[in-house]
């Protein structure tokens, strides 16, 4: 071999850096590769997972190098910055420079904007837009839409109860959930109306690793049916029952089946307005059911009936992403739902911090 092959060699030798043992701490390790396995990161930041965990595996910089694309600075860089700061060194170190300040006026300028005008044909203020109208670089923006705890870009909405005895009417029913009557039972009772049996056109595609479970966009619909239950409020069982219609006879059913069940006992019912609860045939049935007492919710505030809970619970888990085949398997389902919930029913737990306070209308 020629003195000029050695040589270069050699000056190689001196430039690579030698690689020590390297080891990581074992929670690092298992956060590392949970990022490396991760799909749509940054390239930055699957890059320097990997080469801690390419030189925890006694990989030498050239061939981290060749893996990974990289040159050997960029790999002894976050070497030295993981001994030296564990797992945080990983992240950007900050940038060297005096930070901009933001003036008051500035500052002013961008939550008078986003707060009292609307941009023209637009329902909200976005970064950009108002960077736009103010002049003011859109990560400045951002910064003081952050350091303000404004998001523009978000929207909820809110029912405000207009009932007069709005008081009276929710104290009753949080008096029933705190302190119940001795020897009487207090359940919900709702309607949730009109489930779809929803049949997807082609099978789903399972859940398996970094792949999330899939479904068709398109579906067919079955027919629908409604669901009456009662919520015990003091052992969380539910009691249900399905129909093809939600009428007053429908709901007079309903209860029939709740009276049957609970025989003999006095029973406080807490329901919501619709106009089906309160018709001349239901106030027939409570006369000739003395024992039976209705407690309605204030107009607006459904919310305060426990059997809403329920039904997002069975919305979540049985309704939403199921599969039905006609209306029959649809009701099978539920009622298989139900059962299996009532094996490990509990209550509710009913909290109220200040039974003072109420939205002023």
């Amino acid at each position: 071999m020629n003195s000029a092959v050695l040589s270069e060699r050699k000056d190689y030798a001196v430039r690579m850096p030698a690689h020590k043992n390297f080891y990581l701490n074992p929670n690092d390790k298992k956060l590392l590769q949970e990022i490396a396995k991760k799909r749509n990161i940054p390239q930055w930041k699957y890059k320097r997972a990997k080469i801690l965990l390419l030189l925890e595996q006694d990989n030498t910089y050239k061939e981290i190098e060749f893996k990974l694309d990289t040159n050997s600075s960029t790999i002894g860089l976050w070497k030295r910055r993981y001994l030296k700061f564990g797992i945080d060194g990983l992240k950007d170190a900050p940038r060297p420079g005096k930070k901009k300040t933001v003036t008051k006026e500035i500052e002013a300028k961008v939550l008078k904007v986003v707060q009292e005008k609307l941009p023209k044909g637009k329902t909200h203020w976005s970064g950009p837009a108002i960077s736009k109208v103010t002049g003011i670089p859109p990560r400045t923006v951002a910064d003081i839409l952050k350091r303000n705890n404004l998001k523009p870009h978000l929207h909820r909405t809110f029912m405000v109860s207009n009932d007069p005895d709005f008081e009276k009417k929710a104290a009753e029913i949080i008096g029933l959930y705190m302190n119940p009557p001795a020897n009487a039972v207090v359940i919900c009772v709702d309607e949730k109306t009109a489930i779809q049996a929803l049949d997807r056109l082609q099978p789903n595609l399972p859940l398996k690793p970094h792949q999330i479970e899939r479904s068709t966009f398109e579906y067919k619909r079955n027919g629908v049916t409604s669901l009456y239950a009662a919520f015990n409020t003091k052992t969380g069982e539910v009691t249900g029952n399905c129909s093809k219609k939600h009428t007053q006879f429908d709901f007079i059913n309903f209860l029939n089946i709740l009276d049957k069940k609970y025989s003999g006992k006095e029973i406080h019912v807490i329901l919501d307005n619709f106009r089906a609860h309160k018709t001349e045939k239901v106030e027939e049935w409570l006369q000739s059911h003395p024992k039976w007492k209705f407690h309605f919710t204030p107009t607006y505030s459904s919310w305060i009936n426990q059997v809403e809970c329920w039904f997002s619970i069975i919305s979540r888990q049985c309704i939403r992403r199921g599969i039905f085949e006609s209306v029959k398997d649809l009701i099978t389902k539920i009622k298989t739902f139900i059962v299996a919930y009532n094996k490990n029913a509990k209550p509710f737990k009913w909290t109220y911090s200040n039974p003072e306070q109420r939205i002023a209308v």
